[in-house]
């Protein structure tokens, strides 16, 4: 009986010792930037409920759009022993430090939609084709103005994008420029404000006169709100808005509603937020990109899967997303369209909301 006792108590000493296996769960740190956009909520959600319906613990932690804080909060889950760490950056050049930090512990590090930048300790990422992004955003102003069909006519469209530290800016602005540009050139499409990105000497954007600091609302309904009372005051109809997401696209329907009188324009977006819905279903806003964050935060977990059993993750591009120290392995994920014709289909029908959640 002693001896069976001994043995007993070898094995649990053996099993207490065992490395940690997805079976066993292990603690993931999720790092987001805000609280403050819809998007990231919802993320953050899904990327907590499934990675615990997976079996692991997590620690979801939301930085208030600021670099030290998340810089903070990484070093905590680093200390705390997560065993892999997911992280949707605030500035993806601003982590470098405490990357190496997770690199050095052997962490395995997920960029969560925004790339992160000049860092070598990047293993993976996961996010939405983001060229696509801006070409779908692109090729609906060229459809909803028949700009192929234009002749001598010509429009007017203003510009806007999102924060200069999100990376991600690249992709969809000069996603939605590779369509809009030839118009350009033309003389088809025309910005009365003459605030325009810069194509630059190898093909990219320079955007920093149509940026919007942490894609805030207000201010790019402060921005617009001065660019129609400078040049849309007299009567000169605009004719679309090149807005790169849902928040900035508020931003300029708020400045719209308050001061401007002729037909309403095209506006793009990006992301189908509740607030921005109602808009949608009344015509304001012509369209938006839907990213359905449950199909990301579920390919995030078979990677973070993947890496906890020590195999490969899943990727499907090894050429795109260079952080200027290596081109980082990725999964992207297809974004779709959503309109007032097919928002019912796209978000309700399929439970990713309610009516209620986006009754204006």
């Amino acid at each position: 009986m002693k001896k069976i006792l001994a043995i007993a108590m070898v094995l649990c000493m053996v099993l207490a010792l065992a490395p940690v296996s997805f079976a066993d769960g292990g603690l993931v740190g999720v790092a987001m930037p805000t609280q403050d956009l819809q998007r990231w909520n919802q993320d953050g959600a899904n990327m907590k409920e499934q990675l615990e319906a997976a079996g692991y613990e997590v620690d979801l932690q939301y930085a208030a759009n600021d670099i030290p804080t998340q810089v903070s909060q990484l070093e905590n889950m680093i200390a705390n022993g997560c065993k892999a760490l997911v992280i949707a950056s605030i500035d993806g050049s601003a982590l470098g430090t405490v990357l190496a930090q997770a690199k050095e512990a052997g962490i395995p590090v997920i960029a969560y939609d925004r790339l992160i930048m000049d860092s070598d300790a990047v293993s993976y990422y996961a996010t939405f084709d983001n060229w696509l992004v801006g070409v779908k955003q692109g090729e609906y102003i060229e459809s909803a103005l028949d700009l192929a069909n234009a002749g001598d006519k010509t429009f007017n469209i203003e510009y806007i994008t999102g924060d200069p530290g999100d990376n991600n800016i690249n992709f969809f602005f000069d996603g939605a420029m590779s369509v809009l540009q030839k118009y350009v050139d033309a003389g088809t499409l025309v910005c009365p404000s003459g605030q325009v990105a810069t194509l630059k000497d190898d093909g990219s954007y320079d955007k920093a006169v149509v940026a919007t600091a942490n894609w805030a609302t207000d201010a790019a309904q402060s921005r617009f709100e001065n660019i129609l009372a400078s040049f849309y005051a007299d009567g000169t109809q605009l004719d679309a808005v090149l807005a790169s997401n849902d928040s900035t696209a508020l931003g300029v329907a708020n400045a719209l509603e308050s001061s401007y009188t002729g037909e309403w324009p095209v506006i793009t977006g990006q992301d189908c937020d509740k607030p921005n819905m109602p808009n949608i279903v009344a015509g304001k806003q012509a369209m938006s990109v839907f990213k359905d964050t449950r199909t990301l935060a579920s390919k995030v977990v078979e990677m973070v899967d993947a890496l906890m059993k020590g195999a490969e993750p899943p990727i499907n591009d090894t050429e795109t997303y260079d952080n200027g120290v290596l081109v980082v392995p990725s999964f992207l994920c297809e974004p779709v369209v959503g309109t007032v014709d097919n928002y019912i289909e796209l978000l309700i029908d399929s439970g990713y909301y309610t009516m209620e959640d986006i009754a204006g």
